[in-house]
């Protein structure tokens, strides 16, 4: 019989920490990260890591644990997230990955392409010539680059553009070439794919709420510490939803209300590109919700049964 991985996904604010913690505890399983932001020590507000008092009802893993100055990959990741399945499955428990982060899944899922690193100062060379030219003018340099990619990529994706970009540069090769070169690394195992498709105005209401909830727990202390770092604007902590945003504030350029509207208005973007993400790369999930905790946790126990 094969073992099983259990993949709860779902976008921003839908209440995917609260029951997995309930997931944990029914199937006797040990809980890994699977967003991209909450791997970051110096932001367990912002980035909405589980609470100290929530790590202590079950056990968690891959939170909190990332300096913000270092370059952290979806393939550091995967590395440190497989070995941990390994060490839980040994124990004779369950892993249950929960995260928001797209990438993270399909690499667990699908394996990753072993891509050359490409050396940081290259990636700050191409970063650059970014902002020289424009995301419309670097995609029309990237296709004649990668004629490949013209197809794979939105015109308006800076993050996948420069991606592609750089891997063609510096390897010779397409990203895309690269991707077919993929292998699954848990082949014996079954994966049960939950994703939390919570209805549009209950999640409105939920990015409010914590929001507002962020604010009270002092999230702006957050960001004076991080600002005293002076870690380079490239880096990955600095695009965590309400960190520019409370920059602007400190500097006097938003008032609170102000503020608090942009932090919410990022936000729905961000759960928005999520739903998009699932609905593109997800066809194979079970796609579940019930605004009753309870209910929801059935759900999701005869779907993993």
């Amino acid at each position: 019989m094969k073992k099983k991985i259990i993949l709860l996904a779902g976008p921003t604010a839908s209440g995917k920490t609260k029951i997995a913690i309930r997931l944990a505890k029914s199937v006797n399983g040990e809980i890994i990260n699977a967003d991209s932001m909450q791997v970051y020590k110096d932001f367990e507000i912002l980035s909405s890591r589980p609470s100290r008092d929530e790590i202590k009802l079950a056990k968690h893993h891959l939170y909190g644990f990332q300096s913000s100055g270092a370059i952290f990959s979806t393939g550091k990741w995967l590395k440190l997230a497989s070995d941990k399945i390994n060490q839980i499955v040994k124990k004779g428990k369950v892993p249950i990955l929960v995260g928001g982060t797209g990438l993270y899944f399909k690499a667990i899922t699908d394996g990753i392409s072993q891509i050359p690193n490409i050396k940081f100062s290259d990636r700050n060379r191409i970063r650059n010539l970014h902002k020289k030219l424009g995301q419309k003018k670097f995609f029309e340099k990237l296709i004649k680059l990668d004629p490949i990619s013209e197809h794979k990529i939105s015109s308006s994706d800076t993050q996948r553009s420069l991606r592609a970009y750089e891997v063609k540069k510096f390897t010779k090769k397409s990203i895309y070439e690269w991707a077919k070169k993929t292998k699954p690394l848990f082949k014996n195992y079954v994966f049960k794919k939950l994703f939390i498709n919570i209805p549009k105005n209950q999640l409105l209401k939920n990015i409010e709420l914590r929001t507002n909830s962020m604010i009270k727990k002092k999230c702006i202390n957050e960001v004076i510490k991080f600002k005293k770092r002076k870690l380079k604007k490239s880096l990955s902590p600095n695009k965590i939803i309400g960190v520019q945003e409370i920059q602007r504030f400190l500097s006097g350029d938003l008032d609170q209300k102000n503020l608090v509207e942009l932090m919410n208005i990022k936000t729905r973007q961000y759960a928005k590109r999520q739903k998009t993400w699932s609905r593109a790369h997800m066809s194979d999930w079970h796609m579940i919700y019930s605004s009753n905790s309870s209910i929801l946790l059935k759900k999701i126990l005869n779907l993993v049964s």
